[in-house]
């Protein structure tokens, strides 16, 4: 059993990733801004803790006494480049300074599939140079960097790509958004489900540290497929040039190699057919 802190325990990434990881026995500590707003995590297994990622005072008392931190806080949609900076690279420094102060045994990143850039249709692997075009995935990338360079915390990133299923309206959410790119355009895919089982592998396993891992389904649909999945007609190809910064597929070998990573979806179709909502 392992005491482990989650960052981000609202969103749609850490709500679900907190009642897997306390389904599997261990004991939770959520990082939260607003208790009340939190108050539905709360339980038995699941303990709330006020702090700010932009106040490094409040992350002692959080990190004291835990063996890992999985941190998925971001900001995302809507952020300015201040913002980005100031909550996905800055938060993240000062909670992994806090974490290594506090001899926490290992600290695992969400980062995302974008910093790659746009691959034109290749499979990214993890060793590839990085190229991200957007604010978002900018700031990812410079927190990896501060993280994968600092010494005495065992760090482990996992790129995700878009994350979907459990209940999550993800995918209705970016119809809008995606109207007008082309229909034909890939996009790498996990459930929140094998998300959740990236997360626990790299928890688990006691070798490399300082590794980063793509998680990714084995199907890559097109947004003809992921709009047809929420009922919705294919996008109009209108939106071209904004499309490219979103033209990412990854190669998902290596966690399959190292750590026995198998998809519980390996397609979006998987979801569907499990009577797991896909929007």
């Amino acid at each position: 059993m392992k005491t482990i802190l989650i960052t981000g325990a609202t969103g749609k990434v850490g709500s679900r990733l907190v009642k897997r990881l306390a389904g599997r026995g261990d004991r939770l500590r959520a990082l939260v801004r607003d208790p009340e707003r939190a108050a539905p995590l709360r339980n038995d297994q699941v303990e709330l803790v006020e702090g700010d990622l932009l106040d490094p005072a409040s992350l002692e008392a959080a990190v004291r006494g835990v063996d890992a931190v999985v941190h998925c806080a971001a900001f995302f949609r809507g952020a300015t480049a201040e913002q980005a900076h100031a909550v996905n690279e800055l938060g993240t420094q000062h909670l992994a300074t806090a974490a290594r102060a506090a001899s926490v045994g290992r600290f695992v990143f969400a980062s995302t599939g974008l910093v790659y850039g746009p691959t034109g249709g290749h499979a990214a692997r993890e060793e590839d140079a990085c190229a991200p075009v957007d604010t978002y995935p900018l700031s990812k990338l410079a927190a990896e960097r501060f993280l994968l360079a600092l010494e005495g915390l065992d760090v482990r990133v996992l790129r995700l790509p878009f994350v979907y299923g459990d209940g999550d309206p993800h995918i209705a959410e970016v119809v809008p958004l995606m109207r007008g790119f082309p229909p034909d355009q890939r996009m790498s895919i996990a459930h929140h489900a094998d998300v959740a089982q990236a997360v626990a592998c790299v928890l688990d396993a006691p070798a490399p540290a300082h590794r980063i891992y793509n998680v990714v389904a084995d199907e890559a649909p097109d947004l003809a497929a992921l709009f047809a999945s929420v009922g919705q007609p294919p996008p109009d190809g209108s939106q071209p040039e904004r499309a490219r910064a979103f033209d990412t597929l990854l190669d998902g070998s290596r966690i399959r190699e190292d750590l026995g990573f198998r998809p519980l979806f390996p397609r979006l179709a998987d979801a569907a057919a499990a009577d797991t909502p896909s929007a």
